[in-house]
């Protein structure tokens, strides 16, 4: 029967699989750890406050990076160059979704309006994040490789959620309420279409290692787009409701050291 969980047992049973799944997340992880860094150090004068929880993030990202690398390292592998197609991230700055890697890369300090565009891609894209580590703890908790490392990223991706729900409402609160709607649609209806076009080409490359059936692919490819047409129906509203979470300042404090997996 296939179903997710044995779809992912297949991919991490095999080495070519598995090291092109590690290098892919290390990769994003890693992306995202140098962008939270970045606007982090060009937070505006007046939102100071948020610079250590933006910190924070970045740390987490550059922390779940480094798992990954070690989950290959502890199986001998080394890490695979990420095909352009698979690249999440780099297909949503692509995109015009969140702030530009060119913006970032200035000194100029950012605006206002740039932390709450920030704020709403990362809700969306921690929203995704937040529900794929929850179905990889859900079957993978107890697995003795895997389990420490998925129990920690999920964890600090539900933290990643809380933390943009109530530094949204708090700008929502302060009068941006109407940008704040318009721009987390917009990045929902993005990040639905990349994330579609991503699982389609991590598929193809993961049944090209594998060496699966035109049928098995075929429905793997179906299934796939049955998501995205259940996303663009209905399923984007999730990833735009703002409510105030149960753990408040989330982000508080400094972020855990990544533990040993080698």
């Amino acid at each position: 029967m296939l179903s997710a969980k044995s779809l992912f047992q297949e991919i991490l049973d095999d080495d070519e699989s598995f090291r092109l799944f590690c290098s892919i997340a290390a990769s994003g992880e890693s992306q995202g750890g140098w962008e939270n860094a970045r606007i982090a150090a060009l937070v505006p004068p007046d939102q100071r406050d948020l610079a250590p929880k933006i910190t924070r993030h970045g740390a987490d990202e550059d922390k779940h990076g480094r798992i990954f690398n070690a989950l290959l390292k502890k199986r001998g592998l080394q890490p695979v160059p990420v095909p352009p197609d698979t690249d999440y991230t780099m297909l949503l700055e692509r995109g015009g979704i969140g702030l530009a890697h060119d913006r970032l890369r200035d000194d100029r300090p950012l605006t206002v309006p740039d932390i709450v565009t920030y704020l709403a891609h990362s809700r969306v894209t921690e929203q995704r994040a937040s529900e794929q580590m929850d179905l990889l703890r859900k079957h993978f908790a107890d697995h003795p490789d895997l389990g420490r490392a998925v129990k920690m990223i999920s964890q600090d991706e539900d933290n990643h959620l809380a933390y943009c729900h109530e530094e949204l409402l708090r700008f929502a609160r302060a009068g941006h309420g109407r940008v704040i709607q318009r721009t987390l649609r917009e990045a929902a209806f993005a990040e639905i279409r990349v994330y579609r076009d991503v699982s389609l080409a991590v598929m193809s490359h993961m049944g090209r290692i594998l060496g699966w059936s035109r049928p098995k692919a075929a429905l793997l490819a179906a299934g796939i787009q049955a998501v995205y047409a259940w996303e663009r129906l209905a399923g984007w509203r999730r990833m735009v409701t703002l409510t105030m979470p149960a753990r408040r300042d989330a982000l508080g404090g400094s972020a855990p050291t990544a533990p040993e997996f080698a």
